[in-house]
């Protein structure tokens, strides 16, 4: 598959784990592992591209061998600016430099225990005709079997089906995004936002390589398991 651009967005910033996106993780700054996974699949290093609004994260991904094509602007680094506006200012910068991408994979910089491998196998699941492979994991919580809403008068009910499935293997199997990786059609981001997609293909992940750096929580099982080597 040619003409693929492998994004990393790394806002500079963030609230909950302070200047996330360098922050050391077993060694090694965090968007390094994402950087890593890019060049082990990227044909060419000009194929993959930083989108930052920090000079620090910048220099991070220079020292990691990754040049920064640019500093992404002010309005696209608050905290209420979506991803779908990230990924289509990054593809218009290209274009109107006369590089055209057909295919965008997103790696955000929040999954460093994804491996190259689950790139490529996302990747493989991907055709034209349809508008993302994203990766997931099984979900914790099953609509089908303990996952309850509360109707008009308080009282719990499950969520999907009627409730008689007594052991969660009986159930159907349910998945969730865990942000790992995205294989998306360009030009149905141009159409539409991720959220919008309908014709959507999952590439199934195990729960330890899914851990996505929200929390400080977060940070201590991955690097847990990156130092105990559990992945």
């Amino acid at each position: 598959m040619n003409n693929i651009l492998y994004l990393i967005p790394a806002r500079g910033g963030s609230k909950g784990i302070p200047g996330k996106n360098i922050k050391p993780l077993a060694g090694r700054p965090l968007i390094a592992y994402s950087i890593e996974v890019a060049r082990q699949i990227a044909a060419n290093k000009a194929d993959i591209c930083i989108s930052t609004n920090d000079q620090q994260i910048a220099a991070v991904a220079a020292s990691e061998g990754v040049e920064v094509p640019f500093i992404r602007p002010e309005w696209l680094a608050t905290d209420t600016c979506g991803t779908y506006e990230v990924l289509i200012h990054a593809l218009d910068f290209y274009q109107e430099r006369g590089k055209k991408y057909d295919t965008l994979v997103l790696l955000q910089p929040t999954s460093p225990l994804r491996t190259a491998d689950d790139v490529l196998g996302a990747l493989a699941l991907y055709t034209p005709d349809i508008d993302m492979v994203v990766s997931v994991k099984e979900a914790a919580t099953n609509p089908y079997y303990n996952a309850y809403e509360t109707d008009a008068n308080g009282f719990l009910h499950i969520s999907k089906g009627d409730g008689r499935y007594t052991r969660r293997q009986d159930a159907p199997k349910v998945w969730e995004y865990n942000g790992a990786v995205y294989v998306i059609n360009v030009a149905s981001l141009r159409q539409m936002r991720l959220g919008e997609f309908r014709r959507r293909r999952c590439y199934v992940m195990p729960a330890t390589r899914s851990i996505d750096l929200d929390t400080p929580l977060d940070w201590i099982i991955a690097e847990t398991l990156i130092k105990n080597n559990k992945l």
